[in-house]
């Protein structure tokens, strides 16, 4: 709708093509940054909330302070997910924009329009479903890099517990320092494979099939290629995204309507599996989801700025 507004207004450029497309899009990509405030104050309420739920249990406070502040983190999951919808389409439309920016440099390079994507081409659309695997992936290792530093913090709190038991009676202060560097420490390490795979994956593919290209007569083939997979990744990603993002929210939302007394309360058949399901929501929403709004215009800039590698 913004791409065809803007075209509507006539704008062009000195050699009479038309750019009022492109400027309409960027001015939609401003309209829902300026929200910035409100989104930043609705995505702050459900960390307070959850924040607020920790230190009542720590505390030893009645249970029904602890229902209260359930009920309000249950209402933050779901102002979380609505602002990382928001994150999401900002993300799309910037997206769209450098992946029109890598078009325009593609052809100002190569001295010949290039404006269209044929994913009829087998080569091209190999590319696409390359994209389409490397959001999946992603999102896999970054799901499994949170389960990882979770495990290192079990192992660490059992050791606490062991050699310090005046914890649990309230008698001995835990090692919090030690907790939180294991937690740094172990998100660094993990997330070496998929900020490798964002960064080099579009490089090796528009590399490998320019070569190809070059021996098989086919012109410009790693450029149509990246771009192919930038399009696939882009849609795929934005509904991977919206996927996690709302399914961890009701997880974790499921879990806490259980605690409440739903389906035999705490300690009942229903509660182990929701809380099963949140241990996989916490991933969902708090890590795959949101890095994927970091994935796709880190694909579209690593092309844009890379896109001499792919042209013959």
């Amino acid at each position: 709708a913004a791409y065809h507004l803007g075209k509507m207004s006539g704008l062009s450029d000195a050699d009479g093509n038309p750019t009022g497309g492109l400027f309409g899009t960027a001015v939609a990509c401003m309209g829902m940054l300026s929200t910035a405030a409100y989104v930043l104050t609705m995505d702050i309420f459900g960390p307070i909330a959850d924040n607020a739920g920790g230190i009542v249990e720590m505390s030893d406070e009645p249970e029904s302070v602890r229902a209260i502040t359930d009920e309000l983190d249950a209402v933050g999951n779901t102002t979380k997910a609505t602002t990382k919808g928001y994150a999401i389409g900002s993300a799309a439309l910037a997206a769209f924009l450098l992946f029109s920016a890598y078009m325009d440099e593609v052809s100002a390079f190569q001295g010949s329009l290039f404006n269209t994507v044929d994913i009829a081409i087998p080569e091209v659309w190999i590319g696409g479903l390359l994209g389409s695997m490397l959001v999946f992936l992603f999102s896999a290792w970054a799901c499994a890099a949170v389960g990882n530093s979770a495990q290192d913090v079990v192992i660490e709190v059992r050791r606490q517990f062991s050699e310090k038991p005046g914890i649990m009676t309230y008698q001995e202060m835990p090692d919090y320092a030690r907790c939180v560097s294991i937690v740094a420490a172990s998100a660094l390490r993990e997330m070496k494979k998929p900020g490798l795979l964002a960064v080099g994956a579009p490089i090796a593919v528009g590399v490998t099939f320019r070569f190809y290209g070059s021996l098989t007569g086919q012109e410009m083939l790693g450029a149509k290629v990246v771009a192919g997979m930038i399009m696939f990744a882009t849609v795929t990603g934005i509904l991977m995204a919206l996927f996690l993002n709302t399914a961890g929210g009701a997880w974790d939302n499921a879990k806490k309507y259980v605690e409440l007394g739903a389906h035999g309360g705490k300690n009942s058949e229903a509660h182990k599996a929701s809380v099963t399901g949140d241990t996989v929501g916490d991933p969902f929403k708090d890590t795959a989801g949101p890095s994927i709004h970091v994935l796709i215009k880190m694909l579209a800039t690593i092309t844009l700025v890379m896109a001499p590698l792919f042209l013959d």
